[in-house]
């Protein structure tokens, strides 16, 4: 069965054709670095991170690009309120998704670039646009330049809205348009901004307009055409809908397929900076473990709304424990095996990415390995193992992977300590079992025990482990 994708464009399931066979180019808006990120902004790396690790398994070389937007409105209005440069903010909080990135398991994009290091490319495309009739300059002498919506007949094709049902357009003032829902491409340098947020163009001084970034940057890194654009899907319009536009009209066929995860919600709110409902990342993975707040964001097929709960996160973490002590359980009983894929996961990834069908595969598989553990089906055992760490791995969840094995940082050492500590206690405790002197073995046990330490007695020998 083939990788199908629901386009959001044309609102259907479709096989995956891509601009060059066997090769799969994906763009994803990255976030405006104004403040740290939240759950509701990772949720959208985490989706395009599992459907990266799918599409690399069937085969296909991924180029994943992610834009970084370090110039916009709400960072200069935040910089000046923090009095702090504006790009000292926008490169802290750039720092923090990073970061995000990383708590949650995330392979980094191929390249993030920021809208600030293409300037050039942008004003290529406003001369384009203005040479093909689809855009113009203020007559006010404001140095805005906006793109002109009633010039171009599929304005609204992705949204599928007609113009006159649409809002004016937010993202400028509304002096020197045609039409109120005209769009800025380039904002002309006011008064009280600063000048090193300001570049020198044919329009007199100024700043790119936030959906003009992602088109030069996209056709920049993956050319005029490419296979998967996306990110949230708050962000069809007009934030989408005016760079398909705009590429479009400047001669680029831009995106084959729109992809759009739907929204994390707080009390059927959208997670958001502004509402401040939001659950910061950095807060919410010292709560609870980070691969299981990555399973509850993937969990839920990714156009379905998330409700951020707490009771939902220890759920998540509930699930992820009971999977994992079913693979430490097997490993000690029938040793490393070689992962793979179950039929009925392969064919719910291939659907849309259907983490949900997919998952109930994964829960038959650990239900019936945990039964052929009682069962003493060796056998049984290492499929179901063979089963289950094949789709964790899949997923980015396998708490083998290097990328949570890495996320011990400073404390690696002292990680590395205390196993070799409990390590050399449990040797004497077996020392002191084969010489039978029990009084000795049960003071160890007894004495981890009271420190917090699990201890399992295994083929293979003594097992420990802290309680999660």
């Amino acid at each position: 069965m083939p990788f199908r994708l629901y386009d959001s464009a044309t609102q259907s399931v479709r096989d995956l054709d891509t601009v060059v066979p066997g090769q799969v180019s994906i763009y994803h808006c990255g976030l405006t670095v104004q403040s740290a990120p939240h759950v509701g902004h990772i949720r959208k790396e985490v989706v395009f991170d599992v459907l990266r690790r799918w599409l690399t398994h069937l085969g296909y070389r991924v180029t994943v690009i992610a834009n970084v937007t370090d110039i916009e409105d709400k960072i200069l209005a935040k910089s000046r309120e923090q009095g702090v440069p504006w790009w000292a903010l926008a490169y802290r909080f750039e720092r923090e998704l990073h970061d995000a990135y990383a708590a949650l398991g995330c392979i980094p994009p191929d390249y993030e670039p920021r809208a600030t290091g293409h300037i050039p490319e942008m004003i290529e495309l406003i001369k384009i646009l203005i040479d093909r009739g689809h855009a113009y300059p203020a007559a006010d002498g404001s140095g805005d330049v906006y793109f002109d919506v009633r010039s171009w007949p599929d304005y609204g094709r992705l949204s599928r809205q007609k113009i006159d049902d649409m809002e004016p357009a937010e993202d400028s003032e509304p002096r020197g348009k045609k039409d109120p829902r005209d769009f800025a491409l380039w904002k002309g340098h006011k008064p009280g901004e600063p000048e090193t947020a300001s570049w020198e163009t044919p329009w007199g001084r100024g700043r790119p307009g936030w959906h003009l970034e992602c088109s030069a940057m996209a056709g920049k890194y993956l050319g005029d055409e490419f296979d998967i654009h996306g990110g949230g899907i708050d962000l069809r319009f007009p934030h989408h809908e005016n760079e398909l536009a705009q590429s479009t009209a400047a001669g680029r066929p831009f995106a084959r397929y729109w992809m759009h995860n739907a929204w994390v919600t707080a009390a059927g709110e959208k997670m958001s900076k502004s509402l401040g409902n939001g659950a910061l990342v950095s807060q919410v993975t010292e709560e609870y473990p980070p691969r299981a707040v990555r399973f509850y964001l993937l969990a839920p097929h990714y156009r379905s709304a998330i409700e951020y709960s707490d009771t939902s996160l220890a759920e998540a973490t509930a699930s992820l424990e009971r999977i994992d002590n079913f693979v430490e359980r097997s490993k000690d009983l029938v040793g490393p095996v070689e992962p793979e894929l179950p039929v009925g996961f392969i064919a719910a990834m291939n659907d849309d990415l259907g983490t949900p069908g997919a998952l109930a595969v994964l829960y038959t598989a650990v239900r019936e390995g945990n039964s052929a553990i009682e069962a003493g089906d060796r056998e049984a055992v290492a499929d179901r193992l063979a089963e289950v760490s094949g789709m964790l791995g899949v997923l980015g969840l396998s708490a083998d992977d290097p990328i949570w094995q890495r996320q011990g940082g400073d404390d690696t050492a002292l990680v590395a300590a205390v196993d070799g500590l409990i390590s050399e206690l449990l040797k004497q405790r077996e020392d002191a079992r084969a010489r039978k002197d029990y009084a000795a073995a049960d003071g160890i046990r007894d004495t981890l025990i009271k420190l917090g330490v699990e201890i399992s007695d295994t083929p293979q020998g003594p097992k420990w482990r802290l309680p999660r």
